[in-house]
């Protein structure tokens, strides 16, 4: 029967007559349906002979469509230099592309073969980055990681693998520059004696007759003792001409890696975030179709691959959810809000202040309770006093994040970067307090030599011990909480189903905490690492025993953040927040280089009116040409073409930047109109489908 009939789709291309219904069910041809797409000019590139859209050869008068534009390139176009393989071109056109270039290749020869080559060398270099990529430690288990408990987790242990490289090679740096030119040029003299006869005072740094272990413990934990006078500190470091050099120029060299470094990843992080803001890779349309990788195998990778799309769409559907939040707010909860937040900050503000006052009187009361005889004859009291600084310090980074998140969940972290930062510059101005007397070049204790040389006749080692033992203690403290607060706390959430484990509660990994306090050590050992060039290396076996410590705490003790984080925004601010702390560190250690008078009894710049005098003394012993190089370097006739030149590569790189977005937004329109495109044939379809079955 007629009214049974289905449609065919056979009866498009078969040959022969066709009675009249077939011929109305057939409605309007595929060059008529094209051309009236809402973009009518759009053309796709189908390869070589294939024609754009609407101008397809329809079906002859026998209904067989023409095949031969399919398999024929057409000698208009200019032969594409991929291999064939990488074109998204049809079979046909693939067959009589690789064709093409065998007569090619016969016809021309060596020239030929040779840009075959220069194609070949961009594709090795890709396959190179590959296989560093595939080098890289921990890869899988920042797979794991990022599946299970998120992107934002994973960029934890993604930054501080890349810490962890900075330190090794800022090590090999300090033992290339520092170490080896100590010992080439002969063996190091011993410590100096007490000799009381020299203007600026003695300095005797071993300890005097048989030493006790809780002795040796404390020399261990502080940095005193055997360890003062030894390559850990700068005044072991004799007073040698080429020693000097070696050892300035290996901190500007630590300080330039590093800034190229966190530029580089900063550049990366920012890419991702602009994508992230645009909307092109955070659409749910674009996790549901395109998220999928097609080549996983293997049910464990198949997994962690669902995990994360899940925990991108959980991201999405939190941060929608607070965006309409905030539109909905009126005019006057707006004011409440903005009224709330102020009267919070006024109190935030005043925490800060008690926090940095007490910073700066434990670290100013230590000289005094130090000189007591009661600590000098106690060994466990004389090294709770000297780690007071340190432990006020650790105790503030500790107790105020959570106060901040008491009070003001949504602006915590803020305040929690800028209290450990903070919390460092009040320690390192209360040491400059001391060294240069307030500031005060005339005081009685530093008008002899330009610092306090009664108090700290090493400035240097003194400010290397700080920092030895603020690492060491920020160590000490993340063990102590892993093994006595936090694997208690599993045990009991997990055998105490009552109310003592709902007290107890399950534990989050606190991805921004535990990323400042990364940035916060990292600090620390780039303000430290002149004053101690090991400092960098102990840092490397912290951050590495930090890496697996954090893994097992992370995998037994804590469950998936409540609070999620958009991998991207996490990857790009953090980068910022540690060029935040390399510029703060960069300050202390200019400042000491430039302005401070550097120890007379110890270092390698000894004798000296300051430690940059080292500089201009070794460019005058240069031969003529290399001082007159380096002088003009710094004139007026190489610093204005400087200028001119950086001024048009940046008007350069504007421009271009300008010409990419142009393009960017065509392409985006283009890619407008192919939805709607879309959207127009699927209503057509649905047309031809029911005016099909009216028939």
């Amino acid at each position: 029967m007629e009214g049974n009939r289905t449609w065919d789709p056979d009866t498009w291309g078969s040959s022969g007559e066709q009675s009249a219904p077939q011929k109305a069910r057939r409605g309007q041809s595929l060059a008529s349906v094209l051309n009236e797409l809402p973009s009518a000019a759009t053309l796709r590139y189908r390869g070589p002979g294939m024609p754009p859209w609407g101008t397809l050869q329809e079906e002859d008068e026998d209904g067989e469509r023409s095949i031969q534009a399919f398999v024929e390139p057409s000698q208009m176009e200019l032969p594409d230099p991929r291999p064939s393989r990488e074109l998204p071109w049809p079979m046909q056109a693939r067959r009589a592309h690789r064709k093409s270039q065998a007569r090619e290749q016969v016809a021309y020869g060596p020239g030929l073969r040779a840009a075959h080559w220069a194609r070949l060398l961009p594709r090795s270099k890709e396959k190179m980055k590959e296989g560093l990529r595939t080098l890289q430690p921990w890869a899988w288990t920042l797979k794991r990681i990022g599946g299970q408990f998120g992107g934002g987790t994973e960029s934890y242990f993604s930054l501080l693998r890349f810490l962890l490289l900075l330190n090794v090679l800022a090590s090999v740096v300090q033992a290339c520059m520092t170490l080896l030119p100590t010992w080439l040029e002969g063996a190091p003299p011993g410590p100096p004696g007490p000799d009381t006869s020299l203007p600026c005072g003695s300095y005797s740094p071993h300890t005097q007759g048989l030493v006790s272990f809780p002795t040796q413990l404390f020399n261990l934990l502080s940095g005193e003792g055997y360890l003062e006078w030894s390559p850990l500190f700068y005044g072991f470091y004799p007073p040698r001409k080429y020693l000097a050099v070696t050892y300035l120029c290996s901190v500007f060299a630590v300080g330039l890696i590093c800034l190229l470094l966190i530029l580089h990843r900063s550049v990366l992080g920012l890419k991702q975030t602009l994508l992230a803001e645009s909307g092109a890779l955070t659409s749910y349309s674009h996790q549901v179709f395109s998220a999928w990788d097609f080549g996983l195998r293997g049910d464990k990778h198949v997994r962690l691959r669902q995990r994360i799309i899940l925990y991108e769409l959980q991201v999405e559907l939190e941060e929608a959810a607070v965006r309409r939040q905030a539109a909905a707010r009126t005019l006057g909860q707006q004011a409440r809000v903005w009224l709330v937040r102020a009267l919070l900050n006024l109190l935030v503000l005043a925490l800060l202040g008690a926090a940095f006052y007490g910073v700066y009187w434990a670290t100013g009361y230590t000289v005094e309770l130090q000189e007591m005889p009661l600590v000098q004859q106690t060994p466990l009291l004389k090294l709770g006093v000297n780690y007071l600084p340190s432990i006020f310090i650790s105790a503030v980074n500790f107790v105020l994040p959570f106060v901040f998140k008491w009070i003001a969940p949504l602006e915590g972290y803020t305040r929690t970067v800028f209290l450990r930062l903070a919390s460092l510059l009040v320690l390192l101005f209360s040491l400059w307090n001391q060294i240069t007397c307030g500031g005060d070049a005339q005081a009685e204790d530093c008008k002899t030599c330009g610092y306090n040389y009664k108090e700290l006749p090493c400035w240097e080692t003194r400010m290397g011990q700080e920092m030895y033992k603020l690492l060491i203690f920020d160590l000490l403290s993340g063990l102590a909480l892993t093994l006595l607060i936090q694997f208690p706390r599993k045990i009991i959430c997990g055998f105490c189903p009552g109310m003592l484990g709902r007290v107890a509660g399950t534990q989050e990994f606190q991805v921004p905490d535990e990323v400042l306090g990364l940035i916060y050590a990292q600090t620390v050992v780039w303000v430290g690492s002149f004053f101690s060039p090991l400092l960098p290396l102990l840092n490397t076996v912290k951050f590495l025993l930090l890496f697996y410590l954090k893994k097992v705490t992370l995998f037994s003790t804590c469950s998936p953040a409540s609070r999620t984080f958009r991998a991207s925004t996490v990857n790009f601010f953090f980068p910022l927040v540690l060029l935040l702390g390399l510029a703060i560190s960069a300050v202390p250690v200019l400042y000491s280089i430039f302005q401070i008078p550097p120890s007379k009894v110890c270092g390698p710049f000894r004798g000296k009116s300051s430690i940059w005098a080292q500089i201009p003394e070794s460019i005058d012993s240069l031969p003529q040409t290399a001082q007159n190089f380096l002088f003009f370097l710094g004139t007026q006739a190489f610093a204005v073409p400087l200028l001119l030149i950086s001024s048009i590569l940046m008007a350069y790189t504007v421009a271009l930047a300008h010409s990419y977005g142009r393009l960017i937004s065509e392409l985006k329109r283009q890619i407008k109109a192919e939805a709607q495109n879309k959207v127009f044939l699927a209503q057509r379809a649905v047309a031809m489908s029911s005016a099909s079955g009216a028939l």
